[in-house]
């Protein structure tokens, strides 16, 4: 069974969807913000270097309303205490927990500081979208108490919710900048290094955003450094090679590409590894005048092989030292050059942009550059001539690019011949669940073909060796027709092809691993009633703990056949309109005549079954569906306090309310408890030795059960203190059951 119960991918999907609606690049938002004070610039200005928050009255989103927001200004470079169009950082839930716009909590606005043409980020991001998970980016109207402050660029806060969505965790995350920033005074970088086994040694390079992780960057520190050939253990190592190559060939090097090795994240993800999210973008184009910190750079001519030999750059050398990595690094940098820059796409995208942006941009009063510098910006270099980084000349993106198309597409490395993938599939479809199947691809001027594969969007791509030596259903050794067997045991089969051979690699699809071919897979179906939901709870208080230990709601399964069912296909849901709402994940196993229970919390990446819903108190309806064919439904009503809802007898057609036993037999002897409270009190609880119940009621009969519903006492209880030895009872929760003439009453025990 998966230890990680996998979050559904169509839920995040819609959780994604739902929040890039609002960095929709053909659109602009609309953000103003009000102070109820005049000062707000200089109060803003007295806390930027705390990074600590002033409270807007209110901050109002396309028309939307959300009261008392924190603002605060950001940056490094780009903010400037005399400046009158400085970065935001708006959070609006600061103060109200539960405020949101469309599941956005964080807005970070970036001010369009040293690029002229005021697209440099939101295209970067565009381009960069199409290889690695990144965050959104469009343009946004800026007012502040109803004035006009300016057009800035609107990005995707990298949070844990961003890390939700797209690593399917969200409990450790680096920002790799400098405590204080970058440049000279700066004695830190986020390069890598390894630095020893104290954590002190690198907390001035990193943000530790969330609650812990030292240990996990030091161990990925020490394997880069020391143990690289275990790398893809703790570093996805195609998302970092596709951000070298990214930044390189768009003279990104205000990143680690460059001097200060730094604007990019690292988020452990769901397959226990480290992810990297690019970050900061404003100065990519060669906007950047720090260069690569290895010699002087000239944009137009950046070599693709940059910083191959720094010892500051301990990424970018171990993997262009590694002859594979080496490989796929320049098909990725084919990939970007070809179907982006060759071609002239970006120029479409950038141009569509500037005209989307021109009529609020020619209205910013307190723009960088003047109008003109932004027309000419995609086309002709500008000099930045006032404030910090005062006569940097920014060039102009067409003019950088075409220059930089031809430098690269004439590189002895890039002009090296790469196989061919001819093309590639299954033996045979559709895929059946819990078989095998070979996958064929035919290739040319190959020398070693890999497969990378995997049953669920959420996990790691297993990379594998195919053969052409006509004993893996390939054919005829050496026709050029590579095979390999592997399992079907996901919820589908995604998958990719890299031929390479002692010059050059190639992908099929060529954006992979974030693109993928995709087959279905066809899940046999049990018959119906052959699992059922057998058991619930939706008011655990204490009773029961997960292995977080966390008292959540629970869900028990049971199957009534005398044979293991693998529960590949089943999904469980609280909503009749999404049957399909949380998919049981693949190979959980669910023994002959056994119980299986689920976690409803929504907490998906913690260990064990956790579903993606939780159950109301209230009362309400589970589903337990094979794809959206229902096998089972259970309704329920309000709920008490760990009293469970169950079948009686086990698989039974009627329900009863009963002292929960999960994992175990529903003891269907104890009855269901009545609403009003007898005047019984128990002492001492959590009990050690001896337990005192003070009884005012008359023809009391007392029942202890332990947490397997199975009863240890029964005995009558007279008016006033009646105590019981507890010594050799087990530790544990027990449950106390008293039946008077008007009435039951459960109270739950601790024993020590």
């Amino acid at each position: 069974m998966l230890k990680i119960g996998l979050i559904p991918f169509f839920l995040l999907l819609f959780t994604h969807v739902q929040s890039q609606n609002f960095y929709n690049r053909d659109t602009i938002q609309l953000i103003e913000i009000f102070f109820s004070f005049s000062n707000w610039d200089a109060q803003l200005d007295a806390n930027e270097a705390s990074e600590t928050y002033i409270y807007a009255d209110s901050v109002r989103i396309n028309g939307e309303v959300f009261d008392s927001c924190g603002v605060r200004y950001k940056g490094n470079s780009s903010y400037d205490p005399f400046s009158q169009k400085n970065p935001f950082h708006i959070e609006l839930n600061t103060i109200k927990a539960n405020q949101d716009y469309h599941g956005i909590t964080d807005l970070k606005l970036s001010n369009g500081y040293k690029d002229p043409s005021m697209i440099r980020e939101i295209l970067s991001y565009q381009i960069l979208s199409q290889y690695m998970d990144c965050p959104g980016s469009n343009f946004a109207r800026v007012y502040i108490n109803g004035e006009y402050r300016g057009v800035y660029t609107n990005n995707e806060s990298i949070s844990k919710d961003f890390n939700l969505v797209h690593y399917y965790l969200k409990d450790t995350y680096f920002k790799c900048n400098p405590m204080g920033g970058a440049g000279p005074g700066s004695n830190a970088s986020p390069d890598l290094k390894y630095l020893g086994a104290d954590s002190s040694a690198y907390t001035n390079a990193y943000e530790l955003k969330s609650d812990f992780g030292w240990n996990r960057m030091l161990s990925l520190c020490s394997i880069l450094n020391n143990d690289f050939q275990n790398i893809e253990n703790v570093l996805d190592i195609d998302r970092a090679i596709w951000m070298l190559a990214f930044n390189n060939v768009l003279v990104n090097l205000d990143s680690y590409s460059g001097a200060f090795r730094q604007n990019y994240y690292l988020s452990w993800d769901i397959n226990g590894r480290f992810v990297p999210t690019v970050w900061d973008l404003n100065m990519s184009f060669g906007g950047f005048p720090g260069g690569t910190g290895t010699g002087t750079t000239v944009p137009t001519t950046l070599d693709p092989f940059s910083n191959a030999n720094s010892i500051n750059h301990p990424l970018i050398k171990q993997i262009l030292a590694d002859p594979m990595y080496k490989r796929m690094y320049m098909a990725h940098v084919r990939t970007i050059v070809e179907e982006t820059f060759a071609n002239g796409a970006y120029e479409t995208w950038a141009q569509n942009l500037m005209n989307l942006a021109d009529s609020s941009i020619q209205a910013d009063p307190y723009k960088f550059f003047t109008y003109s510098q932004f027309l000419n910006g995609l086309t002709t270099a500008v000099t930045f001539g006032g404030g910090p980084g005062g006569g940097t000349s920014i060039p102009g993106i067409t003019a950088l690019m075409d220059a930089r198309v031809q430098f690269l597409s004439t590189h002895p490395d890039y002009t090296l011949q790469a196989p061919t993938i001819l093309n590639h599939g299954a033996s045979s479809t559709p895929l059946l669940y819990g078989t095998t199947v070979t996958i064929l691809t035919t290739t040319n001027n190959e020398t070693a073909v890999y497969l990378g594969y995997r049953g669920n969007h959420q996990l790691q791509f297993n990379r594998i060796q195919m053969y052409d030596d006509g004993l893996h259903n390939d054919g005829v050794a050496g026709d050029h027709i590579y095979g390999v067997e592997v399992p079907i045991d996901g919820l589908t089969f995604e998958y990719y092809i890299y031929a390479d051979n002692a010059n050059a690699g190639i992908f099929s699809p060529a954006r992979a691993e974030h693109e993928y071919h995709s087959l279905s897979v066809v899940f046999p179906a049990p018959a119906v009633g052959s699992v059922l939901i057998n058991e619930l709870l939706a008011v655990n208080d204490a009773l029961l703990f997960d292995p977080s230990g966390e008292d959540d709601d629970w869900i028990e399964l049971i199957n009534t056949t005398n044979a293991a069912i693998d529960l590949a296909g089943f999904y469980l849901s609280d909503d009749p309109l999404d049957l399909v709402q949380w998919a049981i994940p693949a190979g959980t196993v669910i023994p002959a005549n056994g119980y299986l229970l689920i976690w409803a919390d929504k907490d998906m990446a913690q260990e064990g079954l956790h579903a993606s819903f939780k159950l109301s108190s209230d009362g309400e309806y589970v589903y337990l569906s094979h794809g959206t064919n229902v096998h089972d439904q259970v309704a329920f009503g309000p709920q008490l306090a760990n009293i469970s809802f169950a079948r009686c007898p086990d698989a039974g057609l009627d329900f009863a309310t009963i002292i929960p036993t999960p994992l175990a037999t529903n003891n269907c002897q104890i009855g269901t408890p009545e609403n009003g409270m007898l005047q019984i009190q128990i002492y001492p609880n959590p009990v050690s030795d001896q337990l005192t119940i003070a009884n005012q009621e008359e023809n009391t009969t007392l029942q202890i059960y332990d947490l397997n519903g199975r009863q240890i006492l029964t005995q009558p209880l007279i008016p006033g203190n009646n105590v019981i030895d507890t010594v050799e009872w087990s530790s544990g929760f027990y449950v106390l059951k008293m039946q008077a003439e008007k009435g039951m009453q459960l109270i739950k025990l601790i024993k020590n």
